[in-house]
């Protein structure tokens, strides 16, 4: 009988395998031995990863802004909900770059090592102005801009005008349109399927090139230790005490009722790190375990599947700055903005999925200068992250949903 090993598993073995060869390397002198005929598939594998993400996330905004063509008919539900679903991303976000520059898990890599990671990576830096990600926003070349994915800001914005402009125009004009859009959109994803299960192999490459030009220095994995254990707290202060205060709050539900009542779904996130896969337990739980309208929750839930990615948008923020420290790069505020920026608006665009918020991360940390590669420093230790990130984007979805239900419905609920 033949045994199938999770992705996440084979992801974590090809780390620990890229490990050990990049240090029997070391030892047999094997230095270009790695970096000519290993190295370079982890680079491609980066290449993948980059090569869908301008249409992923083109097409994902495009399909999310159309999709709320609904909102016609719940306008003040939709409005509130869109609402309330970005201010819990911004505010997931400022705690993500809150916690990372306060514990700084990239000090504690060697910092003798950053000088030799800075020339292996070829990292160019440029001053960058408060303003500049205002002008980065609007491109003057769509075309040009599809080419560059560090034009990634102009490519959200083409796509978001473009959404907007075909929900003006009606659903009948547009309905072509999105036809067209919702095939596109499930063909990348499985173009993202394929590239994700080449992960352990890229995985493999990048580790083992990883540690030949380190000189085989491991202090990596105390860095490693605390990015994890940053990326936790901020997903625990989310789904701990930030909705629960909220829902007892706002929405006048006990604190150990909502969590009582809500951990049937994020048990189902948890497993399958997938909002969408969950997304049938979390609308049961809200109907029927929280008692949340069903009109309420059949507009509300399927939207924030798309739209609200909290968990997510707290663990990029966390890892780009990570990766940034380990690389000995200078944010500067106007980075810090681009960062904000584009994780909010860049969470429609991360398909719920596992693996999805790979794609989505390289065109953030390219826009703001740092490469992409560094995404090895991660990848080994993501399924954990993200099996957690996941519990805290359905956990938002319940909370949002409790919030934008009539009162008089959740008072004879409670």
């Amino acid at each position: 009988m033949k045994i199938k090993i999770p992705v996440y598993l084979q992801i974590l073995l090809g780390m620990c395998i890229g490990i050990i060869a990049g240090l029997i390397a070391l030892q047999v002198n094997g230095h270009q031995l790695v970096t000519n005929w290993i190295k370079p598939w982890g680079q491609i594998f980066i290449r993948l990863l980059q090569l869908v993400a301008v249409p992923l996330v083109f097409i994902s905004l495009v399909r999310g802004v159309i999709g709320l063509g609904d909102i016609s008919k719940f306008s003040k539900l939709g409005l509130k909900t869109i609402g309330l679903y970005v201010i819990t991303t911004v505010v997931a976000i400022l705690l993500g770059v809150t916690l990372v520059s306060l514990i700084k898990p990239g000090q504690f890599f060697d910092a003798s090592q950053t000088i030799i990671m800075d020339e292996s990576f070829n990292i160019q830096s440029r001053e960058r102005g408060p303003l500049d990600f205002l002008f980065d926003f609007v491109p003057n070349n769509i075309i040009s801009a599809a080419g560059d994915n560090s034009n990634m800001l102009q490519i959200i914005f083409f796509a978001l005008l473009f959404g907007i402009a075909a929900l003006s125009i009606g659903t009948k004009k547009v309905k072509p349109v999105m036809k067209l859009v919702n095939s596109l959109y499930h063909i990348v994803l499985k173009m993202v399927d394929f590239i994700i299960k080449s992960a352990p192999y890229g995985v493999f490459a990048l580790m083992a090139g990883l540690v030949v030009d380190t000189s085989g220095n491991l202090g990596m994995f105390s860095a490693l230790a605390a990015y994890g254990f940053t990326v936790m707290a901020g997903l625990l202060i989310i789904c701990v005490v930030f909705y629960p205060l909220i829902m007892k709050f706002v929405a006048g539900i006990p604190v150990k009722r909502f969590l009582k009542e809500a951990y049937p779904a994020q048990l189902v996130a948890f497993s399958t790190s997938s909002s969408a896969a969950t997304l049938p337990v979390t609308m049961d739980v809200a109907q029927n375990r929280l008692g949340i309208p069903a009109e309420t929750v059949s507009f509300v839930m399927p939207v924030g599947a798309t739209l609200n990615m909290d968990g997510t948008s707290c663990f990029q923020a966390i890892s780009i700055i990570f990766i940034a420290q380990v690389l000995g790069l200078e944010l500067t505020l106007g980075h810090m903005i681009t960062i904000i920026l584009m994780t909010t608006i860049s969470s429609i665009g991360a398909p719920g999925i596992p693996g999805g918020s790979y794609v989505v991360m390289t065109m953030v940390l390219s826009s703001i200068g740092i490469p992409a590669q560094g995404l090895a420093l991660i990848l080994g230790i993501d399924r954990p992250l993200d099996m957690m990130r996941t519990v805290v984007n359905v956990t938002g979805d319940l909370a949002v949903a409790a919030i934008v239900a009539p009162a008089d419905e959740m008072k004879k609920i409670n």
